[in-house]
């Protein structure tokens, strides 16, 4: 009720007079998890509604040729409409399409994406991949909770923001994260409860290796002796580690020293990987497993070859890629993560890479040449994509082309970014969009994590 309230005290008259629920019938759904129908010549993307089903609905924010809107009433309800799993799911922002069958999720991913590509970039893959899935609870090994003392509600939070708010949810387990540190979430409140900083400790980073459970304190204020005590008894009882993180990133560091170290493995290339707790891993080791898998697959990599491997963070790829005695290099732009590739490369005896560190969103076509020719590429971009690392490989009639590489694997974690990049690949660059196909690696979420081959032509 209250977020309602807020809402309405921002509308203008004419959006105040749209909290009457309205009727519309759901056509698809949007890249939020939304349902999306047409009601009086405007879009109105809908929280809570599923496509084919009718609902009432009522709109929180009006615009000239869009509204959002929440349903309150499922007049006909979809086939594939199921219980969330969680108590807390419409609350909690963390889940977006608990309310829809699982393999349902993934086709609807599936389509994102096919949408994006055809839409945005004008381009169709010869061939769908079949999805990559595994289990729907559980899975998730790092995240970002949010914390909060609020006397009112009774001391302190510790959660995922509310769904379209800075406030966070008041929740006791999480059905997503792994199941110990969902355990953890009840047993936290209390210590932090104790805590002398409890009013300056705003967030908690976790991450779940295969020996060990990291938690980062992000702290305003020192830790008192007795803080400390508290925190060291916790680990002791809960069998984690308590770090802390007083300003940037290379504050963070353990309270206590610790024997086991996180670590993932990937046993069918027989490599380990160190990390640290807030250096940019996978959340989801399985569909990680099963991801590289799939992109060898697709990538081919022969001995003799000489293979990029583009946003490379600590070599998820690159070293994989290494093991077919292929020559791989390396480039990300986060010089800890060069340093950890390096690193891992060295652990795992590694010695047909090379690592470098540059920023690939400020690529040229005279500093793409300067690396010279690569048979093949992998790409790992974030949200963003990839799109001047694309645009400076040379063109189709360009006296550079045979620097070009014949295949592109492009890792994606944002279909309409991937649509862009591939149209410039498929109408500019000489290539053609040979399969694409989703990977669920956040269910019940919208999140669309894609993979996709190009073959120069």
């Amino acid at each position: 009720m209250r977020n309602s309230r807020q809402r309405s005290s921002n509308l203008s008259p004419a959006a105040k007079a749209a909290q009457t629920p309205r009727h519309a019938s759901i056509e698809s759904l949007d890249q939020e998890g939304r349902g999306v129908a047409h009601v009086d010549g405007k879009v109105i993307f809908i929280e809570g509604a599923l496509p084919f089903e009718e609902v009432l609905f009522v709109s929180h924010h009006v615009k000239s040729t869009y509204e959002l809107a929440t349903a309150t009433e499922v007049l006909k309800a979809s086939s594939q409409r199921v219980t969330p799993g969680c108590a807390y799911f419409g609350i909690c922002g963390g889940c977006a399409m608990q309310h829809l069958e699982f393999s349902a999720q993934v086709a609807a991913k599936q389509r994102m994406l096919e949408n994006d590509l055809w839409h945005i970039g004008r381009v169709k893959p010869a061939k769908i991949l079949p999805p990559i899935q595994g289990t729907p609870w559980h899975y998730r090994h790092k995240a970002r909770l949010r914390v909060r003392y609020v006397e009112k509600k009774g001391g302190v939070l510790v959660g995922f923001n509310e769904k379209g708010s800075s406030y966070v949810t008041f929740m006791d387990s999480c059905e997503v994260l792994t199941q110990p540190v969902s355990d953890l979430i009840l047993p936290l409140k209390a210590l932090i409860g104790q805590l002398s900083v409890k009013q300056s400790l705003p967030q908690i980073e976790l991450a779940v290796g295969e020996d060990a459970t990291v938690l980062v304190l992000r702290i305003l204020e020192a830790l008192t002796e007795a803080d400390v005590a508290l925190l060291k008894t916790f680990e002791e009882a809960h069998g984690v580690q308590m770090w802390t993180q007083t300003k940037g990133p290379d504050t963070v560091k353990p309270l206590f020293d610790h024997g086991d170290k996180l670590h993932y493995s990937l046993p069918e290339f027989g490599l380990e990987y160190p990390f640290n707790p807030t250096e940019f891993t996978q959340v989801n080791p399985a569909i990680n497993r099963v991801m590289i898998r799939r992109a060898m697959q697709l990538l081919q990599p022969q001995a003799g070859e000489r293979i990029a491997d583009f946003f490379c963070g600590l070599g998820n790829f690159t070293l994989p890629i290494a093991r077919s005695g292929a020559t791989v290099y390396g480039v990300e732009g986060a010089q800890a993560l060069v340093k950890r590739a390096i690193e891992n490369a060295g652990l795992n005896g590694v010695t047909n890479v090379e690592f470098a560190e540059s920023d690939l969103f400020d690529m040229t076509p005279e500093l793409l040449l300067a690396l010279g020719a690569f048979d093949k590429w992998l790409i790992d971009p974030p949200r963003d994509g990839a799109i001047e690392l694309i645009k400076a490989l040379p063109e189709a009639e360009d006296p550079n082309d045979s620097h070009a590489p014949s295949r592109i694997v492009y890792v994606s974690c944002n279909p309409s970014t991937l649509a862009r990049d591939a149209a410039i690949l498929t109408q500019v660059k000489g290539y053609r969009l040979e399969a694409a196909g989703v990977m669920n690696m956040f269910p019940h979420t919208a999140h669309v994590e894609s993979i996709a081959v190009f073959e120069k032509d």
